[in-house]
């Protein structure tokens, strides 16, 4: 049986992969792959995390997954989302890491799933807008206590790729740019499933037509209806040119609401992500999806 986890980051999915896994359940099937719903997700994180951090026996932690896992005798992939598979959003930032628990807790979670191939879908985020979310997401005492023991500017998701490569290296990494998941989500999904690249997905262009403008709508649609192949350079190019021209400022510019973070920091970390995922594209075991 194959495993496919997709562990968030924080703040860049709010469960639209798995609903959009969901709407395409009688296309998965042709693969055999069956997306866990929402509340089994969150169930099969706990029974990992109780067992790595509560001590509960692996034997006992090994019964109550099979009691999430369906019943499905045609299902060969299995795929779950949380973005809490890495840790709750106090342990995010600690030890001078970006989640110092991800490598951890996946190799736990292959060990509880033994004899399972297992596969990791992560979204990365420039961490000049993920670290203040973070931050600002928690209870001002934790935010305090990470502020005093922790230096941001050596945060970086390099330390937490190495990690999963040195402790999980069975696992096969799939990672994308979180700015780029409007022009690549078909591919995220189909990835996840195991699907080919020419399989049509329903709504799988919805999150990119939610952000353009009416002008970028249109020009989409007809894009789209010109019935370009689903990997042709030519509609790669044509659905970044729309997005960069039509997108609407309001939905992809954000706040960032921690005292203190202004655009030099935030385009020092730029700097910084580029230089990362340029060395993330050439580690072993890693794919990286690109528009």
């Amino acid at each position: 049986m194959q495993v496919v986890i997709h562990a968030g980051a924080a703040f860049t999915d709010d469960g639209q992969l798995l609903g959009s896994l969901l709407a395409n359940k009688a296309v998965l099937a042709q693969t055999r792959s069956l997306p866990l719903g929402p509340r089994h997700s969150r169930q099969f994180v706990k029974v990992m995390s109780d067992s790595v951090i509560k001590g509960v026996p692996v034997d006992d932690a090994q019964e109550n997954l099979r009691e999430i896992f369906p019943d499905d005798l045609n299902a060969e992939r299995l795929m779950i989302s949380s973005d809490k598979f890495f840790g709750p959003r106090r342990t995010a930032l600690q030890h001078g890491q970006i989640y110092p628990f991800a490598g951890k807790r996946t190799a736990y979670t292959e060990k509880l799933l033994e004899g399972a191939q297992v596969e990791l879908f992560v979204g990365l985020v420039n961490p000049g807008s993920f670290i203040p979310k973070i931050l600002m997401s928690l209870h001002e005492d934790q935010r305090h206590a990470i502020l005093g023991s922790t230096d941001l500017s050596c945060l970086s998701w390099l330390s937490m790729i190495e990690d999963l490569g040195d402790l999980a290296p069975g696992v096969q990494l799939t990672l994308w740019e979180n700015e780029d998941t409007p022009l690549i989500w078909g591919d995220i999904v189909r990835a996840m499933a195991g699907l080919g690249e020419d399989v049509a997905l329903k709504d799988e262009y919805a999150l990119l037509l939610s952000l353009l403008t009416g002008t970028g709508k249109t020009q989409l649609l007809e894009l789209i209806q010109q019935g370009t192949a689903k990997d042709s350079q030519s509609l790669r190019e044509g659905l970044v040119q729309i997005f960069e021209d039509h997108a609407q400022p309001e939905q992809i510019e954000e706040e960032l609401d921690l005292p203190g973070w202004n655009t030099e920091i935030v385009n020092a970390f730029s700097e910084l992500y580029e230089q990362d995922l340029a060395k993330i594209r050439t580690m072993p075991n890693v794919r990286v999806l690109q528009p």
